[in-house]
């Protein structure tokens, strides 16, 4: 049973999250929901830092046993740093996705584009709608 989605950050209807840093960054990573769909995380392949994103373009590559997803950029901006335990230990995705399991930062270019993302609440309800 996936972990409820936390309040403090925003979801895309693919399945990431974005935490506002409070400082013009946000962080990123995939939802409970998404780890719990991929099953077995094998590999995450991070973007560079530097590297320009634009939001809804994928970010990162997520590896399972049973599939390879891309990842998307929740905002528009440049990543600022990625989480590289991942790359020695990706089970972390699985085992704590909202947080030590996070993927990047980013410094946005519009913090606005924030308010086109999902609440928790809503986010649940989309899910809870998947399941069915």
């Amino acid at each position: 049973m996936s972990k409820p989605s936390p309040d403090d950050r925003r979801y895309s209807r693919e399945h990431e999250w974005a935490k506002d840093n409070g400082d013009g960054t946000i962080t990123m990573g995939i939802t409970d929901y998404a780890q719990e769909m991929l099953t077995d995380v094998v590999f995450v392949e991070l973007p560079e830092t530097g590297k320009k994103v634009k939001q809804m373009q994928v970010v990162a590559v997520v590896e399972s046993v049973k599939s390879v997803s891309d990842v998307y950029s929740p905002v528009s901006g440049e990543v600022t740093e990625v989480n590289r335990i991942l790359e020695e230990r990706p089970e972390i995705v699985n085992q704590d996705a909202f947080g030590e399991g996070w993927l990047c930062r980013i410094r946005m270019d519009d913090p606005k584009e924030l308010d086109s993302l999902m609440s928790s609440s809503r986010y649940e309800e989309f899910i809870k709608d998947l399941k069915h």
